[in-house]
């Protein structure tokens, strides 16, 4: 039988059996390899701090609204960092074909039918890891904060939050040209930042705050900054490590209020300029040259030619593990970047 993680309740996660999805016209079979799980966006639903488990999101207005919550327990099927092996194709599919191995957003399951032409340009190159192909996604999200954060070449940018995303930010801020410095509160993490190009690393707890030490650091100030801890603490010291005018890109997914955020200080003063970045749209001005599709190709472009050592930052585990997996997370255990839960049909498992 498929199996699916599921959030059974608050710091509960299950793994459970499921009826296997018919194959329709148009769709293709799929049997998940690897499935990466996203240490921001899935802990909300693990820890049921997430705004769909406590109010109405109003498609039509795009508010959230009081009321009855959008979804509750149990929460199956979260997960959007998937790679696995077509293994059935319906008659009137001609592309991907049965052997390819494809990547995708289809959450933490062991089988998925989907439409063909979700993954068609999904398809993984065959001497290509496959485990790359669960940061397609993440990627994705660090690349749009890198764009709206209108990095250039010769600049100075801040990246606050050393986790997998802060990580290929880093990355890709430095393969645009900036000079990159990586702030974090974990010395593990910021040791993987300089790896992957930063030139300076501050500990996000230094005595006067890692905004006025960058400023320090870039004699004035950066050009721009992009936070992506999710800490509205961290939201606060990223306005403060900007020049004037300078940008703000704010990626992490918040929670609660922003007791931290002191808007009428250096925000006021400075005249900083916070965008919001998030996956569903490209920054304001790329629109006709961007979408999430380059985004997606450009990552995996960026993966497999090697110019950004993804690899290093997985640590797999088998599916059963899920459970002890979503603990470690949750704690901050500094010894897990990228976790991949890895499926019985992935290559090496025993069946």
């Amino acid at each position: 039988m498929p199996q699916i993680v599921q959030f059974p309740g608050p710091l509960q996660v299950d793994l459970v059996e499921v009826a296997a999805m018919p194959l329709t016209p148009g769709t293709v079979r799929v049997a998940t390899w690897y499935s990466g799980i996203s240490a921001g966006t899935e802990l909300t639903a693990y820890r049921g701090t997430n705004p769909y488990l406590t109010s109405t999101w109003d498609a039509g207005r795009r508010l959230f609204v009081p009321g009855e919550p959008s979804f509750g327990y149990p929460v199956q099927g979260w997960g959007y960092s998937e790679v696995g092996q077509v293994v059935e194709v319906a008659d009137d599919v001609d592309t991907p074909r049965v052997g390819d191995v494809v990547h995708g957003l289809w959450g933490h399951r062991s089988d998925v039918v989907l439409p063909a032409t979700a993954v068609a340009w999904r398809v993984l190159p065959p001497d290509v890891d496959p485990v790359l192909g669960t940061f397609a996604r993440v990627g994705s999200v660090a690349l749009n904060a890198v764009l709206a954060a209108d990095v250039r070449l010769g600049e100075q940018v801040a990246v606050f939050g050393q986790g997998v995303i802060g990580l290929l930010a880093t990355r890709f801020a430095t393969l645009s040209g900036a000079r990159v410095l990586a702030v974090d509160a974990q010395p593990a993490r910021l040791a993987v930042g300089r790896a992957f190009g930063a030139v300076e690393v501050v500990d996000a707890a230094v005595p006067g705050g890692a905004g006025a030490a960058v400023r320090a650091l870039t004699g004035g100030g950066a050009d721009s900054a992009i936070e992506l801890s999710g800490s509205d603490r961290a939201l606060h010291e990223a306005v403060r490590s900007v020049v004037v005018e300078g940008t703000v890109a704010a990626a992490g997914f918040y929670q609660g209020g922003a007791e931290h955020l002191r808007l009428g200080e250096e925000f006021h003063h400075n005249r900083v300029r916070v965008v919001a970045s998030q996956i569903s749209g490209v920054p304001v001005g790329l629109g006709g040259r961007w979408d999430q599709p380059r985004l997606v190709r450009t990552v995996i472009g960026q993966l497999t030619r090697g110019a950004v050592d993804a690899a290093a930052l997985v640590t797999q585990v088998p599916v059963e593990d899920v459970a002890s997996a979503f603990d470690r997370l949750d704690r901050g255990d500094p010894g897990v970047l990228q976790v991949v839960l890895r499926f019985d049909a992935a290559p090496g498992r025993a069946r």
